[in-house]
């Protein structure tokens, strides 16, 4: 198995890291948890459990920074700051990290992203936003709404347009047609230890479900049972499990 790591351009809060496994394959978008680093999945078992779809040439991963300590998880700042800051990460996923997979794996099917935590939120995120680029967005235990993130300060564009929770009620017309006819999202939460408190993944995981249930927007909900936690040894068993029919 293959692995590549690169730094890349300036985040404009700093310099990113992408770190690649894989030599072909559909491209994985890997996003870390809180405040996570790329390797963080290797170090976690998430790229062995998947490695046959790696070494079969299925899937190629691409796990990036994540930068969320001067962002979502910087809780001296409101939340609204917050939301401005993460407009820089944004760009650099969209403007830098996405035009390198695709000079890297150069006709592709579409993006898969995935995350575990604070990481599913960012590929849902981003699967909503950009579907046209993110074709398929699984979230793993994932909290969609930042303002719960210990949020404070009063709120404005900056965060709704980054609040799954507050932008899917608020779609309509042309655009909600657009997301309607590109999106993917598949939203994973267990039942068991930390996915309601203090995280809230299970509560959010079905609110954001029935959001885009109303919206009509494609998805899928997968509630595993209440031995399921919140930790990394799910979130292997569940990527492996779902991961193969998308690659």
């Amino acid at each position: 198995m293959e692995r590549v790591q690169v730094d890349l351009d300036t985040l404009g809060i700093g310099r990113g890291t992408v770190v690649r496994y894989g030599h072909w394959g559909r491209p994985l978008l890997a996003f870390p948890s809180e405040a996570g680093r790329p390797w963080d999945f290797e170090n976690n078992g998430m790229i062995e459990a998947i490695t046959d779809l790696i070494d079969a040439g299925r899937v190629k991963v691409y796990c990036v920074d994540s930068f969320d300590h001067l962002t979502w998880a910087e809780n001296r700042l409101p939340t609204e700051e917050r939301a401005r800051r993460h407009a820089f990460y944004e760009s650099w996923i969209l403007d830098t990290v996405v035009p390198r997979i695709d000079a890297d794996s150069p006709g592709h099917a579409g993006i898969v992203a995935t995350g575990a935590s604070m990481g599913a939120y960012h590929a849902v995120n981003f699967g909503l936003k950009r579907p046209d680029l993110v074709r398929v967005a699984i979230g793993l235990s994932g909290n969609y709404d930042p303002t719960s993130f210990n949020g404070w300060g009063e709120l404005g564009e900056a965060t709704y347009y980054n609040n799954p929770t507050a932008y899917v009620p608020g779609m309509g017309g042309g655009h909600l047609d657009w997301v309607r006819a590109q999106a993917n999202i598949l939203l994973i939460a267990g039942q068991g230890a930390f996915e309601v408190h203090p995280t809230r993944s299970l509560p959010e995981a079905r609110r954001l479900a029935g959001l885009l249930a109303e919206a009509r927007i494609p998805h899928q909900l997968d509630l595993w049972g209440q031995d399921s936690a919140h930790d990394w040894p799910w979130w292997r068993k569940q990527l492996a499990h779902h991961l193969p029919r998308f690659c």
